[in-house]
Parts: C-alpha cells; structure tokens; sequence
C-alpha cells in the first residue's frame, strides 16, 4: 500500500514534468502502480521511484500507467458536425491559394479522434482532398496509447457508431471480421507524435484548429491558464479551440470568444 510520503512524491512528480494534478486521487494511483511495481520486484514505491527518476523507460511506464484514456469514434460528435459545417468552409475560403489545413489534436489517446478528423476532412474534400493539405498532426503524452493508434486497429464494438459509409471506406475488416484496420489512406493523413503539453510549442506555423478535449480535467487553473494562453498564441486569427463538453475555460485568461459551449474562436484580424 502506497504510504502518504509516496504518494506526495509521485504526484508532485507528475504535476513538475506534466501538469498532471493528481494530488486528490491516492486511490487511483495506488490501484494504477500496485501491480506492475509488485511484478516489476521493487519491495516499495519508493525503491520504483528511485529507478523512474534515472531510467527513461520506467518514466515512460509511470506515464502510460497514470495516464487516462478513454476515448472512442463519435464522441461528443456535435464537435465534429460544427467542424464540418462551420470551420472547414471557412479554412477553405482562407487557404485558396496555399491549399493548407493545420489542425493540431493536443490529446490523440488510442487515435479514435484524429481519425475521426481526418475521416471529416476526407468527407469534406471528396474529389478535391489531392490538392489539400490536410495531414493532421496527434499528440499525446502516453508513448503506450500512441502505439495503438499507430497500430490503427480496433474491434467492431468501438466502430459500432461509425456511419457504415465511413467504415467500408476507412477500414478493413480482419480476424474474421471481430477487428478492423484503418486502412493506409487514412493513416498517412495522421501524424502521431509523443508530446508533453507543458514543453514549450515547437510549431512553426500556426493552426486553423486545436483539438484540446478531455485533458485540461487533469490540470489545475494555473496550468490550465499558461496551456490556454500558449494555444491561443498558436492560432491563427479566426482559428477555432474544442475542448471537451464537460470541461470550462475561463475567458479572462484570453480573449476568446465563445462560439457555443466547449468551442472558442480567436478573433478575426
């Protein structure tokens, strides 16, 4: 059982490197760590966390562990269908000439979202989507997620959602049609990447769009204020932030305007 000098080394760990607020939540990381660190032999939470504070790889499995991701296709899909209508006719007015999409999904977990995305995008373009750039960048702190949306494929229960049109084109059915591959088209519109939101932006043109969804719970209003502020600064004038439907965004931090709840624009220049 995790002590409580444990427990505040480890959370004051991942809050420094991650803005990871995890300092109401003991239970969750006892749960999480218990195992792995009994099977891994280490005798204390201390004795792990001597090693993770020296070996990247364990620093990796800390993360992948105590990060949650539960994500799937279709969710908060309001969010898609504003994109769709709203946010794409107005980048493709904007990008004529360059025939450039920059959209940045900050929290890619398992890869349903950028996937999503790009499926929207496709749609969007149809016949014209050659001509575009529209290769959408997917970040995530978790190496362990990342892998699986690099692997692309998941079961029919997690596609169960999915337009049937979408999931004839995108996908193609394996193990006997238990599992579905996203299909190389696809993939090659996303690129995934291991990234800490706390680091500073190494982008270096700015986006149409940020997907920040689901994340911002784990961070406390100062972190949430400094994340904010740097998204804002990475938009483009016009440029549009989700985040998830349950999460708040205080508008004194920036001056966002608030289009509908849970989606913000940064004003046009």
């Amino acid at each position: 059982m995790i002590t409580d000098e444990e427990f505040v080394r480890i959370s004051n760990h991942m809050k420094q490197r991650y803005g990871i607020d995890l300092s109401q939540k003991k239970v969750i990381v006892n749960g999480r760590l218990e195992n792995y660190i009994r099977s891994g032999g280490w005798k204390s939470f201390s004795e792990f966390m001597n090693v993770v504070e020296k070996d990247s790889t364990q620093e990796k499995m800390l993360v992948n562990l105590l990060t949650t991701n539960h994500t799937y296709f279709m969710r908060e899909f309001e969010h898609f269908d504003y994109f769709r209508k709203q946010v794409l006719p107005w980048i493709k007015e904007k990008e004529q000439i360059k025939k450039d999409v920059r959209v940045w999904c900050g929290a890619a977990s398992s890869g349903e979202e950028p996937y999503m995305i790009a499926m929207v995008l496709s749609d969007f373009f149809g016949i014209e989507q050659k001509q575009w750039d529209k290769r959408i960048l997917a970040t995530d702190l978790s190496t362990g997620v990342l892998q699986q949306a690099l692997v692309g494929v998941y079961t029919a229960e997690q596609l169960k959602n999915l337009p049937e049109q979408w999931k004839r084109h995108f996908f193609k059915p394996i193990a006997g049609g238990t599992q579905y591959k996203v299909k190389d088209e696809l993939k090659k519109e996303v690129i995934f990447r291991q990234f800490n939101l706390m680091s500073p932006f190494p982008f270096k043109r700015k986006m149409h769009v940020v997907f920040l969804r689901n994340v911002m719970i784990y961070f406390d209003d100062a972190t949430k204020r400094e994340l904010v502020k740097k998204v804002y600064n990475l938009l483009e004038p016009g440029g549009y932030l989700f985040i998830g439907t349950t999460e708040t965004l205080d508008r004194s931090w920036v001056p966002f305007q608030l289009v509908k709840p849970s989606i913000f624009r940064k004003k046009e220049g």
